[in-house]
């Protein structure tokens, strides 16, 4: 649900995800999991408490914030296991960001819950169309986008660790 002020509250079963400054401690902490996740899947291995320092500065949240962008967090019974982020490509155009539902909360309807969030923003905002990309490495992220009416698309932009690129229209 959209309210004036662009807050955006979604429940699926017991989620809800609201719109949230990406510097809070829940969303600091959920955007180091989430490059913890996506750092160590690429490298193979588990990464330091310095690497993710060091890919958080190095992969900054430029555009999370309004009116360019907005950060949501998604808790599940309180709990915050799921975070993203959107943001303006162009007038038309946006992008998802630092999508993640902690792997303790995946199957629960977390993903869905954020996705509808994320959309909800980016209309705010006036997309008519998110794009992302993602890796080949992330199954279920390709999975979920693809049940949502997320569709492959040419590489949008130039980015070495993107190898799929999604969009879809907004109503």
């Amino acid at each position: 649900m959209n309210t004036n002020t662009g807050d955006t509250a979604t429940t699926a079963a017991t989620w809800a995800v609201v719109a949230e400054h990406y510097d809070t401690a829940d969303a600091t902490a959920l955007r180091r999991a989430y490059y913890a996740e996506v750092a160590g899947r690429y490298w193979k291995r588990p990464v330091t408490e310095a690497e993710i320092d060091q890919g958080m500065l190095d992969f900054p949240t430029d555009g999370l914030l309004p009116p360019t962008g907005r950060f949501v967090v998604g808790r599940l019974d309180g709990e915050p296991l799921a975070c993203g982020g959107v943001r303006l490509l162009d007038p038309a155009t946006a992008e998802l960001t630092r999508v993640y539902v902690d792997p303790r909360a995946r199957g629960t309807g977390g993903g869905a819950a954020l996705l509808a969030a994320l959309e909800d923003e980016a209309r705010a905002l006036g997309a008519e169309r998110v794009r992302l990309d993602t890796r080949s490495d992330l199954v279920e992220a390709r999975a979920l986008y693809a049940r949502h009416g997320y569709a492959e698309i040419p590489a949008y932009k130039s980015d070495p660790y993107a190898e799929h690129f999604f969009e879809k229209r907004l109503a």
